[in-house]
């Protein structure tokens, strides 16, 4: 065999790894949001694809909305299995909150030395305007049925019993979060008092904690299990179309925008 035909058979036989970047802030419909819907076309391309070895999620993520981040996680796990695929997350920047839940949807997850890893629990947060209402002489109207329909409106006094019942939900998905830590990670969890205390860690400290197994760059491990001519197909989820680009700007995408920043500065990034 010569000429294109044998220059087409070595590139035929290079080992191929499909990879899916999940990036940005975890939420349901804000625009650019991470989450099932935009990114699952990209999932199933990278699953499908035939010749890929495994598939890697390259993480970016301060996390989110905790429903999105279970339903993302859940997909992962689904194609993994359905097409008996192995799956290596890749932490670059921060895989924090559910961008961590996001992670665990791998056998394999491997962060660089400084990456932001970790925070494991839940957060709501708020702000109360009573007093300012109160200063400006205005009258909240608020009318509802049942003692906790209109529970933590920011317009009125915090209701302890309000709080009460908001931090049962906390708990709640607390205890699911930490059940999938311990499922996922297994025996490599070296469990101790602070893991679960919602703070953060670096690759190291992580890796040092059983919650990444390695730390290193994407494609030096890829290059290390496959050899120095392994490929990379990047899947992506698809822009938004130019018609809806058009229509941002008003208040709710620069309100989502703020809050969208607010996630990443948590974490000094």
């Amino acid at each position: 065999m010569s000429g294109p035909e044998f220059l087409f058979s070595r590139w035929r036989r290079k080992p191929l790894v499909a990879a899916v970047r999940l990036q940005g802030v975890i939420a349901a419909g804000s625009a650019g949001a991470l989450n099932l819907a935009a990114v699952d076309r990209a999932l199933r391309a990278a699953f499908r694809l035939r010749r890929a070895r495994e598939v890697a999620l390259l993480i970016n993520s301060p996390g989110g909305a905790p429903v999105q981040a279970a339903r993302i996680h859940d997909q992962i796990r689904w194609l993994s299995r359905h097409h008996g695929r192995r799956v290596t997350a890749f932490v670059e920047d921060i895989a924090a909150s559910g961008g961590y839940w996001l992670a665990l949807a791998a056998d394999h997850i491997v962060a660089h030395p400084s990456s932001i890893v970790g925070s494991i629990g839940v957060i709501t947060a708020s702000f109360g305007f009573d007093r300012a209402l109160e200063r400006l002489g205005v009258d909240r109207r608020l009318y509802a049925t049942g003692a906790h329909k209109g529970m933590l409106d920011p317009f009125r006094a915090e209701n302890e019993a309000d709080v009460d019942i908001l931090k049962e939900l906390h708990q709640d998905t607390f205890e699911q979060f930490k059940a999938l830590v311990r499922e996922r990670r297994g025996e490599r969890l070296r469990e101790t008092p602070e893991l679960f205390d919602g703070r953060v860690f670096s690759g190291l400290q992580a890796q040092q904690r059983g919650l990444v197994d390695a730390c290193g760059d994407p494609m030096d491990v890829l290059r290390d299990r496959y050899g120095e001519a392994v490929q990379v197909r990047m899947y992506a989820p698809r822009p938004r179309p130019w018609w809806r680009r058009l229509r941002s700007g008003g208040a709710d995408e620069v309100l989502a925008s703020l809050e969208e920043r607010l996630h990443w500065q948590r974490y000094g990034l």
